[in-house]
């Protein structure tokens, strides 16, 4: 018998059924909008309500959460995590999501983990009404450090009408900064925290007492969406920044127009433990952490002054946590 490709490793049969699986989740998700779903060569999505408006398209990857989430065999919630990544982003200038499509680049197609994988993905489309339209699942023998090893990536299409669009270029000094919490890490940082605890069952399955749990759970919580919550206070918001990799360092100049800052103060909010643990199991600067993690805010929001209570009280979580300021230095970001 001569070779075949599933010695090659590359299990075609075991994709078909792992794309049969994913084609019955993604189906929950489709909106009237969509005209092809999962299974054919592209994905159909009519734009018939949306005259006036801007597509806006957002891509990223969970990173190597994946490998902690590898090292404790639960695939269900990564694909929370992009699906909220993805959106996150997008909305931050108002768009609404419409269609979401994703990758899964694989050592080995094992349909059980990528159904796991793509149940994630469903759920938080369905919490947002966006359609999982079509994704691809590759099978790469060799590729990866194990056949265990995968990687998730995720796309995103919204729209926003012309005339709502956020940019942040009408912020002006005086406006206030607005924390929401994030959940934890969300998908940043990963890299330092498995060199600082490392990956294997044990240290993840170690129990924390100060977390409440072991650090292993702490470190799949998915990542959150801000979508729903923000969505009926966006005629009160002049920016959004969402805060991943870079932190409040890098992520909130992104929303300011040239000449101002943003000043935070650390004290409006209770950093997670998670992070308390992290800097002090791998002795971190504290610049450092601000830099690589989002240090408990996942999404920072400006208004005017006059809006605030407005949207604190609609979102009791959310706390101010800094003001616009002009700016005086380099440094576009103060953390005090």
């Amino acid at each position: 018998m001569g070779e075949t490709y599933a010695g090659a490793g590359v299990d075609i049969d075991a994709k078909d059924r792992a794309v049969e699986r994913i084609g019955k989740l993604a189906q929950s998700t489709l909106r009237p909008e969509v005209l092809s779903g999962v299974g054919f060569f592209g994905g159909l999505f009519e734009l018939k309500e949306y005259t006036d408006s801007v597509l806006v398209s957002s891509i990223d990857q969970v990173g190597t959460k994946t490998k902690i989430a590898n090292a404790l065999n639960k695939h269900d919630t990564v694909g929370i995590d992009i699906v909220s990544h993805c959106v996150n982003d997008i909305f931050t200038c108002g768009a609404e999501p419409l269609f979401f499509l994703d990758y899964i680049g694989m050592g080995k197609m094992i349909p059980d983990k990528v159904e796991a994988i793509v149940q994630g993905l469903a759920q938080a489309c369905r919490e947002v009404g966006c359609a999982l339209i079509g994704g691809e699942t590759g099978e790469m023998a060799g590729l990866y450090a194990t056949p265990d090893d995968y990687d998730l990536v995720g796309f995103v299409i919204g729209a926003v009408k012309k005339e709502k669009i956020i940019t942040g270029r009408v912020v002006a000094v005086g406006d206030i900064l607005i924390g929401l919490p994030s959940s934890g890490l969300h998908t940043n940082g990963y890299s330092l925290v498995r060199k600082i605890f490392g990956e294997t069952r044990a240290a993840l399955d170690t129990d924390y007492p100060e977390l409440g749990r072991t650090l292993g759970e702490e470190l799949l919580e998915p990542h959150r969406c801000y979508y729903n919550q923000l969505k009926p206070l966006l005629p009160f918001i002049k920016g959004m920044a969402h805060i991943t990799g870079g932190g409040l360092i890098e992520n909130v100049p992104r929303v300011l127009p040239q000449g101002i800052a943003a000043h935070f103060d650390s004290r409006t909010w209770t950093v997670p433990t998670i992070f308390d643990l992290i800097q002090q199991r791998g002795n971190v600067d504290r610049d450092e952490m601000y830099r690589v993690f989002n240090m408990g805010i996942g999404m920072v929001v400006v208004c005017s002054p006059e809006h605030v209570s407005r949207i604190t009280e609609a979102l009791p979580e959310a706390k101010v946590i800094g003001e616009v300021v002009k700016q005086t230095s380099e440094a576009r970001v103060v953390i005090e």
